[in-house]
């Protein structure tokens, strides 16, 4: 029986429909720092005061779609009566400085150059429109961030990498190591290919991507956990749903336990009602879960501040 050779255009557009990852940066063979952990060893230390500081800084003020920021098809939402509109936002980057392991910027806040010459960034007119970037107003750039630190800063860490989370790159040296969750560099989907030049040119000149090394959490609270300093003071957890590599961090501070739940829970409505972010999300179940796991372990801890990733 004779097979019959498939078309060239047809296997084209199979191959389109699959998608592209979301950038094409080189991946260190090298895992990031830390070591795997638990979280009953996470969670026993909560009482304990921490090492850390930490400063929230409102990079920008934005305005999006209220579609982007909860799945309005959430049973919860339906019956909130919850419609499309544009809701105020905030663009954040955290600055971590640990006693003896240096400053870390988790997320990167906006640099003035990408707003101020989008397409040198890869940001064209479709990106910039869907993205509603002329609705983004930069109060403290990633520039001004970093001044005070002289040039002293030894990494950043990424909650995921969603263009929003990543527009501070331009003003970050090419040296600095860049952390990420697993997988998230290398997930395929269709909506890459429309914003994967952009992060590709973020990112260009940048050190290699280290991702952390997570295992099953033995008591099955979370899909893995990485104690990042080795010390109890930083714990990477994967909170897979929005992007699969998304990942939340719990931070001993001096003034208490701080969870950045990152975009796997975005709006404030969100988190007091269980629903999980819209129309950015690759897998709104995954993510749902990963939500009620972050809220279970609130419950358990109410001195747990949360900060969400894009509304107080």
């Amino acid at each position: 029986m004779k097979t019959r050779a498939i078309p060239i255009f047809l296997l084209s557009f199979m191959l389109l429909l699959q998608g592209c990852s979301i950038t094409s940066h080189t991946l260190d063979t090298q895992a990031a720092p830390g070591k795997a952990s638990s979280s009953a060893d996470m969670e026993r230390m909560l009482a304990q005061p921490g090492p850390v500081d930490l400063d929230t800084v409102v990079s920008a003020d934005w305005t999006v779609r209220l579609a982007g920021l909860l799945n309005l098809k959430n049973p919860q939402a339906i019956q909130a009566g919850l419609q499309d509109r544009d809701e105020p936002i905030q663009v954040y980057a955290y600055l971590l400085k640990h006693p003896t392991r240096g400053n870390f910027l988790v997320d990167t806040g906006v640099s003035r150059k990408v707003i101020a010459k989008p397409e040198d960034y890869g940001l064209n007119w479709l990106i910039q429109r869907v993205m509603h970037l002329d609705q983004l107003q930069v109060r403290t750039s990633a520039a001004e961030i970093l001044a005070p630190l002289n040039g002293k800063l030894s990494g950043v860490i990424f909650t995921h990498l969603h263009i929003d989370h990543i527009m501070g790159l331009p003003d970050i040296g090419s040296g600095v190591p860049l952390y990420i969750g697993a997988a998230e560099a290398s997930e395929s989907s269709f909506k890459n290919m429309f914003v994967r030049g952009a992060t590709d040119q973020m990112f260009k000149g940048k050190n290699a991507f280290q991702k952390w090394h997570f295992q099953p959490d033995p008591q099955g609270q979370f899909d893995g956990i990485v104690d990042v300093f080795e010390d109890g003071s930083v714990f990477a957890i994967h909170v897979p749903g929005h992007t699969v590599g998304s990942t939340a961090f719990l931070i001993r501070t001096t003034r208490g336990p701080v969870l950045l739940t990152g975009d796997a829970c975005i709006s404030r409505w969100g988190w007091d009602n269980s629903v999980e972010p819209g129309d950015f999300t690759s897998d709104h179940e995954t993510n749902l879960k990963s939500l009620k796991a972050m809220k279970a372990l609130v419950a358990r801890h109410p001195e747990i501040e949360v900060r969400l990733g894009h509304q107080h």
